[in-house]
């Protein structure tokens, strides 16, 4: 896509800023006593699209968790000495050389009817498909063996850029067993000892080769193509039959057992003159850990489905009580920083005792996204499906929301004056300036004089909800805290 141009003409080098806002900025920060480093590191951290994915594959018990460890510089993924202990996909973030990225670490290998080479590589085919670059972990103790074959094939047939980690190699005596690993046709076997860090700074250094930079942001335009929505929920609430109304014809398979839907599907649907792309994806039940074969990879590919779209649309039975599951899916889409909507399904059930305990679950039970537009729809009747394509164009309108710098610090002032940051410790840290260096969920950046707690970022985030809309998104805020003062010309 060709690079967009700004009203003033300048094109985007500074994430959201213009050259002339840029230059406004970067003065008040030097005045404030800031770095130049550290507000363009701030800038351009929250500026970026999505960053780059990097998969860790491997056989159960090759030392994944531990590598993954060992890349983010925290013990956080599980590790335990005993095979299939990762069960959830989990993402985390890393930096390496000033590179930012996200890292996945797979597993939930289950034995299921086809053996432990099938799991293998439905987990692997998922990772590997998300991915931007993939590091296959393979036990050099051990060699290759008829599973890791396998997963060569896959990596092979997916064409993404391979970093072929040899784990476990100790000391000088494992190189030789690392060497071996040449013959499985992934190029260098990088020996690493995960455990004691051995070689994860050259693999590290590999995998920086392998992986795309982050790309720049786009402001208010789209990808390219339909907008893509994903359909989630738990099982049964009706994914598919919505789709199925909305689109007026049977495009996918409705059945009243719940988990018909494995794969997620996409189906390109005209409504209001408007091609849109909606993906029925697959039921999520709940904790991924308590999944077996076939449901725990159609949760993975669901997860994979809210990535890949712009509006998740999370529909909630009306006519049961609010569950947890309801709450994690939510969450889910939230942190994958997706706009949402969230479409109460069944509502010609419901009498008006449950509208009322359901309008008070919602108070209680969902009120970190009372931003979230909401419809309530009868995926069986068409009852308000014509409120579905409006609530869904606010949510992408509030996700693509960008407020100039000026207008922002102008709010920002007023904020301060009004309501100052409660005093901790003989000190009231105070907001400075801020800029908002990101949309697609709109990402701010405010710098002050001292840590900002959780509560009054909170407040700052309803205020600027009152303020500027932002319906239908979430909003990420990131605080900058200066280090010293003496820098003031």
């Amino acid at each position: 896509m060709n690079d967009q141009i700004h009203s003033d003409g300048s094109d985007h080098e500074h994430g959201a800023l213009g050259d002339a806002e840029y230059a406004e900025f970067m003065e008040l920060a030097a005045q404030e006593g800031f770095d130049v480093e550290d507000v363009e590191g701030a800038i351009d951290e929250a500026g970026h699209g999505p960053l780059p994915v990097l998969a860790v594959v491997g056989r159960p018990n090759v030392g994944k968790s531990t590598l993954v460890n060992r890349i983010i510089g925290r013990r956080e993924a599980v590790v335990e000495d005993k095979p299939g202990v990762t069960r959830d996909r989990v993402t985390y973030e890393a930096e390496w050389a000033g590179r930012r990225f996200k890292v996945v670490d797979t597993g939930g290998w289950e034995q299921d009817v086809l053996g432990i080479d099938a799991s293998v590589a439905a987990q692997a085919e998922y990772a590997i498909e998300a991915a931007d670059a993939v590091v296959f972990v393979v036990d050099s103790t051990v060699g290759a063996t008829d599973t890791d074959e396998a997963v060569v094939k896959l990596l092979r047939r997916a064409g993404k850029p391979v970093v072929l980690c040899a784990n476990k190699v100790d000391g000088q005596s494992g190189e030789a067993d690392a060497t071996a690993l040449w013959s499985l046709g992934l190029g260098e076997p990088h020996p690493v000892s995960s455990l004691h860090g051995r070689g994860t700074g050259d693999l590290l250094d590999a995998v920086l080769e392998a992986l795309p930079e982050a790309p720049a942001q786009r402001f208010g335009t789209a990808l390219g193509g339909p907008r893509r929505i994903a359909l989630i929920g738990r099982p049964n609430v009706g994914k598919s039959s919505l789709l199925n109304k909305v689109a007026n014809e049977d495009r996918v398979v409705v059945n009243e057992m719940a988990g018909t839907t494995r794969d997620p599907v996409d189906e390109l649907i005209q409504l209001g003159g408007i091609t849109w792309k909606f993906i029925d994806t697959a039921g999520i039940r709940r904790r991924v850990h308590l999944q077996e074969g076939a449901d725990y990879y159609a949760s993975l590919r669901t997860a994979a489905a809210v990535e890949k779209a712009e509006v998740a649309v999370v529909l909630i039975d009306a006519s049961e009580s609010i569950s947890v599951q309801d709450q994690r899916i939510i969450t889910m889409a939230v942190e994958a920083g997706r706009a949402l909507v969230v479409a109460y399904n069944k509502w010609d059930t419901l009498d008006e005792e449950r509208r009322y305990y359901l309008e008070r679950e919602i108070e209680t039970e969902l009120a970190q996204i009372a931003w979230a537009p909401r419809v309530n729809v009868s995926a069986l009747t068409g009852r308000h499906m014509e409120k579905l394509v409006p609530a869904i164009e606010t949510a992408i309108e509030g996700w693509e929301t960008r407020i100039p710098t000026g207008r922002l610090n102008a709010f920002l002032g007023e904020i301060v004056a009004s309501h100052p940051h409660p005093v901790r410790g003989g000190k009231q840290p105070r907001i400075l300036f801020g800029t908002q260096a990101g949309t697609k969920p709109p990402r701010f950046v405010l710098f002050s004089s001292g840590f900002l707690e959780h509560g009054y970022r909170r407040f700052v985030e309803r205020r600027l909800r009152e303020e500027f809309g932002f319906e239908g998104t979430p909003i990420h805020i990131s605080v900058r805290v200066r280090e010293k003062r003496g820098r003031k010309k």
